[in-house]
């Protein structure tokens, strides 16, 4: 469900009382040819690196399927690194497969996401309501201060600012907007920019 584990701390709804819940639309992330995820490399083997991107099952990634990969040119992907990638191949018959690089051969934005940000989850719907076209709350926030965002159809979202403190407000926020109004949010994002 929705409870956010994020270092150790579990989450219950602002003013909630002492209940925790869990959200009955939100089953387990099921892979979807052409989604864009996030997911965190688990192992190597051979050519391929295992990545879970929070389904039933791990993704595998080809090491040549980063932009500029041969088999003398090998990316530098480590256990535990975070990899931005999109599938190539999801059905419930095969193991789903992910790729770095577009259909022309290039990043795309794509590949090892940087290693000192802060990684989180929030529920699919929320995920589709910020990677709707002209999202304000992104807009919003973006005003605050500059920081990078990377979102994943799979529920995880990446996000750096310049301080951990900026970082954490960035995070509290996105969370926060599940259960904000356009108008609360609206007050939260000017009482933190001092206005």
């Amino acid at each position: 469900g929705l409870l956010v584990t994020t270092c150790g701390l579990l989450r219950h709804r602002p003013g909630g009382g002492g209940a925790y819940w869990v959200d009955s639309q939100q089953k387990r992330y099921v892979p979807v040819k052409g989604d864009h995820v996030i997911g965190i490399v688990t192992a190597k083997a051979g050519d391929v690196f295992r990545l879970d991107v929070g389904g039933s099952e791990p993704a595998s990634l080809s090491y040549l399927a980063f932009e500029g990969a041969t088999k003398r040119n090998r990316p530098n992907v480590q256990v535990g690194d975070l990899i931005y990638g999109q599938f190539v191949v999801a059905n419930k018959d095969m193991e789903p497969e992910m790729v770095c690089i577009d259909s022309s051969g290039k990043s795309s934005g794509m590949g090892i996401i940087g290693q000192d940000g802060f990684l989180f989850k929030v529920s699919l719907g929320l995920i589709r309501k910020l990677l709707a076209p002209k999202c304000e709350i992104i807009q919003e926030l973006s005003q605050l201060y500059p920081f990078e965002l990377v979102i994943g159809m799979n529920g995880r979202i990446w996000v750096k600012a310049k301080t951990v403190q900026q970082t954490l407000i960035i995070v509290n926020i996105l969370e926060a907007c599940e259960y904000m109004t356009a108008e609360q949010r609206k007050q939260a994002l000017a009482k933190l920019s001092g206005n």
